[in-house]
């Protein structure tokens, strides 16, 4: 028995020293990628069993789950998608069939609708042994992938896990520490300096408890100063992007865990934390960034325009608050590989998603630094911001939404809904015309016709009927 706990104790003393290393000087050792590459082997070895073992389907048969519908196979009724399904362009008058396009519309979004499903775990095209991933019970096709997913499962929960625990609350206290000691030196160029340093290695710490391995590509386009707007994924997007520079953050005070780094960064440099909904709080918001941008030595401060966690397949509708501030706007593109671990908040919890988190294998993405971006002469903040997320959405391979993403817990906008009622509205208003053209055109050959008798009118009837 003493010889069991001994080499528990070993293995426990190996990953922690490994976590820590991972922790400090990953880049030059180069652990969390060897770990990655070990993964994907044992994911291929998993993804040959399950194909080995799947029964055959028949010629021309397929699996539902494997192809999804596609964004443009279902018709969108938004403020950009005016009319509804059925509706043809060339359309003339009023007919009572007309109304069944929009019950089928309301009937599609009832089933399934174009908003809720951007805000579930993504799905995964094959099995990355971890059991809440996994709808066909892929850990009992064969013996061998059994023993392989009971062993990642005993490493995650009893070996990672608490290991990564101890790297968080390490990271936690370094980060607290490093913050207040920079918010002791006066503002100036040698407190920019150390937040800058203290800064990226307290975040690339704190990202060692996650094993997260972020390549990051185009850094000639890496901001230096004024607004940098990133896709919204998760709360550890900030942590991710400043594993690789310094930003000054703007987003949603929040209470329990996140209020804690709110407060240890607001010591170190000047961070924005508002109210949504508080308006004035907004406007404060609003000539806080000006101020911000205009100071070329302030860092660049970081902005989530869509303002909630989307799943890592799609970009939603951007706020054009921060795209009326007349500055260069510099766009960054985060797309996380969902086959390590799913990084989307999804869960009720922060405890949680952070559980969620530091049990999955590694957080592994990629983010691209796209070229800085101008508003255009005449150019409105709305059109602007469209331009940007265009950009993002293209360049993470990800769908370009036009949706508002507070539908998932807010009503459709009432302007949405009239712009709906004003289009079904349109065919009436047509129908209506059409009879008052008809009733003039009538009243006018009534006035034209030549005058004659009774009998040469009922002469012309007969002939006509003839």
């Amino acid at each position: 028995m003493e010889l069991v706990w001994n080499a528990v104790w070993w293995v426990y003393a190996f990953v922690f020293l490994a976590l820590i290393l991972s922790a400090t000087v990953h880049h030059h050792l180069g652990l969390r990628r060897r770990y990655i590459n070990i993964l994907l082997k044992v994911f291929e070895f998993g993804q040959k069993r399950v194909e080995h073992k799947r029964p055959a389907r028949r010629d021309g048969e397929v699996d539902e789950t494997e192809t999804p519908m596609e964004e443009g196979e279902n018709q969108l009724l938004s403020f950009e998608h005016p009319r509804a399904l059925g509706i043809e362009e060339d359309i003339k008058g009023f007919h009572l069939d007309h109304v069944l396009g929009y019950i089928t519309a309301g009937m599609a979004a009832i089933c399934e609708d174009n908003i809720t499903k951007y805000f579930e775990p993504e799905e995964l095209p094959t099995w990355n042994l971890l059991s809440r991933t996994n709808d066909r019970a892929y850990e009992f096709v064969s013996f061998r992938l059994t023993v392989c997913w009971i062993i990642g499962l005993m490493v995650r929960y009893l070996v990672l896990l608490p290991l990564r625990l101890v790297i968080l609350i390490l990271g936690i206290g370094l980060f607290w520490t490093s913050m207040f000691f920079v918010g002791l030196f006066p503002a100036g160029p040698f407190k920019r300096w150390l937040n800058k340093k203290l800064f990226v290695f307290c975040f690339d710490f704190v990202a060692g408890s996650l094993s997260l391995v972020a390549t990051f590509h185009n850094t000639e386009n890496m901001p230096k100063n004024g607004i940098a707007v990133a896709n919204h994924t998760s709360p550890i997007d900030s942590l991710v992007l400043s594993t690789h520079n310094c930003y000054d953050m703007v987003g949603q005070t929040h209470q329990g865990f996140l209020s804690i780094f709110m407060k240890a960064l607001s010591r170190a440099s000047t961070h924005i934390w508002f109210e949504r909904s508080d308006a004035r709080d907004r406007a404060k918001v609003i000539q806080r960034l000006r101020n911000h941008a205009s100071d070329s030595n302030l860092p660049p401060i970081l902005i989530y325009p869509e303002g909630v966690c989307v799943n890592n397949t799609s970009v939603m509708q951007f706020k054009k608050g921060s795209f009326e501030v007349d500055t260069v706007i510099y766009p960054i593109a985060i797309r996380f590989d969902a086959r390590f671990g799913d990084a989307f908040w999804w869960q009720d919890k922060f405890f949680h998603y952070v559980l969620c988190m530091m049990t999955s294998w590694a957080i592994v993405c990629n983010v691209w630094y796209l070229p800085p971006m101008r508003r255009n002469p005449g150019e409105s903040a709305t059109a602007f911001a469209n331009r940007v997320k265009a950009k993002i959405a293209h360049q993470g391979g990800m769908i370009d939404l036009a949706w508002d993403g507070f539908l998932k817990a807010n009503p459709v906008k009432a302007e949405w809904k009239k712009r709906q009622q004003e289009e079904f509205a349109k065919h009436l208003q047509m129908d209506d015309d059409e009879d008052e053209e008809e009733e003039e055109d009538h009243q006018q050959h009534q006035e034209q016709r030549p005058e004659g008798n009774e009998s040469d009118i009922s002469d012309l009837l007969k002939k006509k009927e003839e």
